[in-house]
């Protein structure tokens, strides 16, 4: 067990999550410069890859805080660079729906063979509890990120 109070292990945590966030920035940064993208374009990628089904421009706003016509500029810039493409929404004719394409995918997914298993290797060292505290940890302090970041843009 480790000495030091509560305040220090609270205190400790906060350091490395502001380390963390740092060195993943840059880390996008370089990925992005890697791809030729620009890294609010390569999280978008990442987020839709994280959705089950296609996302409206306006949802895309939502899942990256960028104004609506950011995220148009942003979706169309996707659709040059062959990463994603625009489809009628079957249930809404006024809609349009953004989908990941398949054909950058390849090339998006090798970038990430290397740094993916490094990061996969950083969780070996965890056991299954420790893995589901982390896990645990990085969703609540998502949702404090995002409601944070709602509350800064609201001012």
């Amino acid at each position: 067990m480790s000495n030091r109070t509560r305040e220090e292990l609270a205190a400790a945590v906060t350091a490395t999550t502001r380390r963390h966030h740092a060195a993943y920035t840059l880390f996008n940064q370089a990925m992005a410069d890697h791809l030729g993208l620009h890294p609010t374009d390569l999280q978008c990628v990442s987020l839709l890859a994280l959705e089950p089904c296609p996302r409206t421009t306006g949802e895309i706003a939502e899942l990256t805080g960028l104004t609506s016509g950011s995220a148009t500029r942003l979706v169309d810039r996707l659709q040059r660079a062959g990463l994603a493409e625009r489809h009628p929404d079957p249930h809404d004719r006024r809609k349009m729906l953004v989908a990941l394409t398949h054909g950058r995918t390849p090339e998006v997914e090798a970038a990430w063979d290397t740094p993916g298993r490094a990061f996969d290797r950083a969780l070996d060292e965890f056991t299954d509890e420790e893995l589901t505290v982390i896990e645990r940890y990085l969703r609540r302090t998502t949702d404090v990120g995002t409601e944070q970041a709602a509350r800064l843009r609201a001012r």
